[in-house]
C-alpha cells in the first residue's frame, strides 16, 4: 500500500489527465432552487462580525475543488485499506497543515506529533497462486482463472471431480420439487442475478428472493454453489480484504464463508446453457488455499484548533466524518452502472470529509479563539463497521473525560433525497438524546438552515454512523445529515458533480456556528436523562466523570 505514497506528488500532478482518461466528464447537475414550500436562505443574522467573516470563508467552490479529488476515480473508491485511502489521508493532512491546525495524531520518532493516528492491523489477501478451477462437461474442459471469479468472503476448499448439477434459479416450481438425492454432495451451478444492476426499487424483493433460493439449496446439502455472470467483463477476485485488529484477534472467528462463487467465463456460460435443469453430466474441480495475512497501517487524520481559555482549552469538541467508502467492483459492495464500477462516494462520505476540511480552514481564521479546543477528525473504515471511530474510542488522542461533545457529518452534499428535495434542511440523529439539538436549531435560524428531528429516521439512524462509537464511550454525540436516502447510495453514480455545493456551504455555516457556541459555553452538553433510550450512554458518561 505505502509504495504509492512515494509518488504522491506525481499522482496529484497527473490527476486531471487521469480523470479525463477514465471517465467522460458528467454533465453538471442542474442548479437547484427552493421549492414553494421551502424558504430561500436568509443572510446570517445575530452573529458577531468576526465570526460572520470566518463563516463566510466556507466556500462552495473550495469544497467542489476538494471533492473533485477526494471522489475521483484516481482514488478508486477509498476502500479500507487501499492506496486510494492512503492518498486521501495524505491530502486531508495537507489541508489541516495548510489551515494551521495543530497535529493531533501519534508522536513520531522525533517525539513530535503528526496528523495521523495509526492502527497497525493486518489484512487478509487471497492466495491466488493456490487457486485451481476446472469444469468438465464430458466433451471439453474449461480452465477458470482467478480474474474470472468473484468471491465475497474467504474460502478454503478442495473439490476434486465433484459432480455438477444445474438448477434453474427462476423456476419456482422446479426449485420447490428439488430433493436431497439430486443435490447432496454435488456442486450446484445456476445463474443468480445481481440485483444491484437493477432499479433500486427492486433491490429488496430481489435480495429476498436470492436469500430464499440459497437457503433452499443449502438445505439440500450441496458441496458448493457457483453462479455464472453474463454481464460482467471480469471478476472481482477471490475476496480477502478483511481487517484484523490485533487487540481483538483472540475473539475473531474469521470471515463468514461465502454463499457462492460467481464465474465470469464465456466457455463456462456456454456449458451452462447446453445443460438442462437437473442435468448432472459434468464435474468440477475447485481448490483455494487459506487467505494470507499482511500488515496494514490505516489512519485516522486528526487536527486541533487550540482553545483560548487557560482551563477550558484542555477540553474538546469533536467534528468528524469518515473518509473511506466501499471501493470498486461488485465484490466490494459497489453497484456498477454500465462500465463504471468505481463507487466514488462523493456524498457518502466525501461530502462530510470536505466539510471537515472547510470548517477547519474557516474557523482557523478567527483571531479570538473559542474557549474550548475543536478537534477535526476524519475516520477510516466506517463502511466496515465504524472501525476508525471505535479505534479512537479505545485509543483516544484526547482524554474522553475531557471531550464534551461530538458532531459527525454524514451525507451532507446531496439535496435530492428519495423523500423529496432537502434544500436548507439538516436532520440530527438522536435529536432529543442530548441538549445539543436546540444549539444547532438556533444556529440554523441564524444561517438559513432548518435543523429538525426526522420522525422516521432520527432515532434508528443514531447507531449507523461514527457518532455511535463516541456515544458508547459516554460522549454526547450526534450525526448531522441532509439526505438519509438518496439516488446512487453505494452505487457508481455517486459522483462529485451531483453535489449541491451552495446548500452544503450553508449547512456548514450552521455547523460552524454550532461548534463555536458549544466551544465557547462553559456548560458542557449533557445527555437527556428523561429519554429512556439514553440510559446506557448516560451510564457511560457518568463513568467518565468519576
Amino acid at each position: 500500500m505505502r509504495y504509492l505514497l512515494t509518488g504522491f506528488a506525481v499522482v496529484l500532478l497527473g490527476f486531471t489527465t487521469a480523470q479525463s482518461q477514465q471517465r467522460k466528464p458528467a454533465k453538471p447537475a442542474p442548479a437547484k432552487r427552493p421549492s414553494p414550500q421551502q424558504k430561500a436562505p436568509q443572510p446570517a443574522t445575530g452573529i458577531s462580525p468576526e465570526i460572520r467573516m470566518a463563516l463566510d470563508h466556507i466556500s462552495a467552490n473550495s469544497m467542489r475543488g476538494h471533492l473533485s479529488f477526494i471522489a475521483s476515480d484516481m482514488l478508486a473508491g477509498r476502500n479500507t485499506p487501499s492506496p486510494g485511502l492512503e492518498i486521501a489521508s495524505e491530502y486531508i493532512a495537507a489541508q489541516f497543515r495548510r489551515a494551521g491546525l495543530e497535529p493531533g495524531g501519534d508522536a513520531g520518532s522525533s517525539g513530535e506529533k503528526g496528523y495521523f493516528q495509526t492502527a497497525d492491523w493486518k489484512v487478509t489477501e487471497a492466495d491466488i497462486d493456490s487457486f485451481e478451477m476446472t469444469i468438465n462437461d464430458g466433451s471439453e474442459i474449461a480452465n477458470v482463472k482467478p480474474g474470472q471469479v468473484s468471491l465475497s468472503g474467504e474460502l478454503k476448499i478442495d473439490l476434486k471431480s465433484v459432480p455438477l448439477v444445474k438448477v434453474d434459479y427462476s423456476n419456482a416450481a422446479a426449485l420447490a420439487a428439488l430433493r436431497p438425492e439430486l443435490i447432496a454432495g454435488k456442486v450446484v451451478i445456476t445463474e443468480i442475478p445481481d440485483f444491484r444492476r437493477e432499479d433500486r426499487s427492486l433491490w429488496m424483493e430481489m435480495s429476498r428472493a436470492r436469500t430464499e433460493f440459497l437457503s433452499k439449496i443449502r438445505g439440500l446439502n450441496p458441496a458448493f454453489i457457483i453462479s455464472v455472470d453474463r454481464v460482467a467483463q471480469s471478476g472481482t477476485g477471490l475476496g480477502g480484504g478483511r481487517l484484523i485488529d490485533p487487540d481483538r484477534a483472540a475473539q475473531a472467528s474469521g470471515a463468514p464463508a461465502p454463499q457462492f462463487l460467481t464465474v465470469v467465463n464465456k466457455q463456462v456460460i456456454k456449458m451452462f446453457d447446453s445443460m438442462a435443469a437437473g442435468d448432472s453430466k459434468g464435474s468440477i474441480s475447485l481448490k483455494t488455499g487459506p487467505p494470507l495475512q499482511k500488515p496494514a497501517k490505516i489512519r485516522n487524520v486528526i487536527g486541533v484548533l487550540r482553545g483560548s481559555d487557560p482551563v477550558l482549552k484542555d477540553t474538546y469538541v469533536i467534528v468528524s466524518a469518515h473518509y473511506d467508502h466501499v471501493g470498486g467492483g461488485t465484490g466490494a459492495g459497489c453497484a456498477p452502472i454500465g462500465d463504471d464500477n468505481i463507487c466514488n462516494g462523493a456524498n457518502d462520505d466525501g461530502s462530510g470529509t470536505v466539510s471537515v476540511i472547510e470548517l477547519a480552514s474557516a474557523l482557523a481564521t478567527i483571531k479570538q479563539r473559542p474557549k474550548r479546543s475543536i478537534v477535526f477528525i476524519t475516520w477510516f473504515g466506517e463502511e466496515k463497521g465504524l472501525l476508525g471511530s471505535r479505534f479512537y474510542g479505545k485509543h483516544p488522542a484526547f482524554p474522553l473525560d475531557k471531550t464534551v461533545a461530538m458532531v459527525n457529518l454524514e451525507q451532507v452534499g446531496r439535496t435530492d433525497s428519495s423523500e423529496g428535495p432537502q434544500l436548507n434542511n439538516a436532520s440530527m440523529t438522536g435529536f432529543d438524546f442530548t441538549d445539543m439539538g436546540p444549539i444547532f436549531k438556533a444556529a440554523g435560524e441564524k444561517t438559513g438552515i432548518t435543523v429538525y428531528k426526522h420522525e422516521k429516521n432520527s432515532d434508528p439512524f443514531f447507531g449507523r454512523s461514527d457518532n455511535q462509537a463516541l456515544a458508547d464511550a459516554g460522549i454526547p454525540a450526534h450525526t448531522l445529515c441532509v439526505a438519509f436516502v438518496y439516488p446512487d447510495y453505494h452505487q457508481a453514480g455517486d459522483h462529485w458533480e451531483k453535489i449541491d455545493y451552495e446548500n452544503m456551504a450553508r449547512v456548514n455555516q450552521m455547523v460552524g456556528l454550532s461548534l463555536l457556541t458549544i466551544a465557547d459555553n462553559t456548560d458542557a452538553p449533557k445527555w437527556n436523562e428523561a429519554n429512556p433510550k439514553t440510559a446506557r450512554y448516560l451510564q457511560a458518561w457518568k463513568g467518565l466523570q468519576k
